[in-house]
């Protein structure tokens, strides 16, 4: 039998990416930080190549690592998909899906609202983009999802807003008055990519996407390696290496909403809806005060 590719470390590896680092991926899972370590470690031993990379107080994700993440993700949804349809209804698990710009606000606030209000439940993320999040919906594969309203074509119960704020490397130089600046972001279709370019092209700035990538983290990495600003959700405090930019466009605060599959607790979803309202409305006041 050739290597085998753990579900749990395949789950933490994510909640890295996810997260933006060991320590927030193990709040998250709810497991020590050393035990993500040694989750990335044996995906490593399994592959055999280096999956992330240390950069001083970063962690910034290899080759080999960024497309492990992408398969990781199609191996957990069809791993999780089969769970629930062998198991059944009667399962204590629940499965949250958020879309990843807003995934360092929202886990905290579900994981410890979940804990309070459905004791004995095991809490599970799925972390995606809005299409698929939608699609998990519709399938049955995730009890609620939260995702981007101008995104998803679907109906959704308002949540609230999700703040934006520009960021760049610490010392980043601009362009020169006439030269184009460049952004990095996620690749299409992407709301906060739109959102920023539309921002610098209505001050004249002609920006252009420098750099593509398939998640938040990656986005961050290209970042700290100083080759552009990007455009990126407020979670309260810069992310490391990143310094906020307030010499940029303000941009609105992007919607997002609530959506539960066909038969789901309605409970769950009122407290959850609840919840983020109250979360997402101290952001949104932190970040205008």
């Amino acid at each position: 039998m050739g290597p085998v590719l753990d579900i749990v470390a395949l789950r933490s590896l994510l909640a890295v990416a996810d997260c933006g680092g060991f320590h927030r991926a193990a709040e998250v899972l709810r497991v020590s930080q050393p035990a993500v370590s040694q989750h990335v470690r044996r995906l490593e031993k399994a592959i055999g190549r280096p999956l992330v990379e240390r950069q001083g107080r970063r962690t910034v994700f290899t080759p080999d690592g960024q497309a492990l993440i992408a398969d990781a993700r199609c191996i957990l949804a069809a791993h999780d998909n089969a769970v629930r349809r062998l198991i059944g209804a009667g399962s204590t698990t629940i499965t949250i899906g958020t879309t990843e710009h807003a995934a360092d606000l929202i886990l905290p606030v579900v994981t410890a609202v979940l804990a309070a209000s459905h004791p004995g439940h095991e809490v599970r993320f799925r972390i995606d983009r809005t299409v698929r999040l939608d699609e998990g919906i519709d399938r049955g594969a995730l009890d609620l999802a939260v995702s981007m309203a101008e995104v998803s074509g679907a109906r959704a119960e308002p949540v609230g807003s999700l703040p934006l704020t520009w960021y760049a490397a610490p010392g980043w130089r601009q362009p020169a008055d006439g030269d184009p600046w460049p952004v990095v972001a996620i690749e299409e279709p992407c709301l906060l990519r739109r959102r920023a370019i539309e921002a610098l092209a209505a001050r004249e700035l002609r920006p252009y996407v420098v750099c593509d990538t398939g998640y938040v983290a990656g986005v961050m990495n290209a970042v700290r390696a100083g080759i552009g600003v990007a455009l990126l959700a407020d979670a309260g405090s810069p992310p490391d290496g990143l310094t906020v930019r307030h010499d940029l466009p303000a941009v609105a605060p992007a919607a997002l909403g609530l959506r539960a599959r066909q038969g789901a607790d309605p409970v769950l979803a009122a407290t959850v809806t609840e919840a983020l309202r109250a979360a997402l409305g101290h952001a949104v006041e932190a970040v205008a005060a």
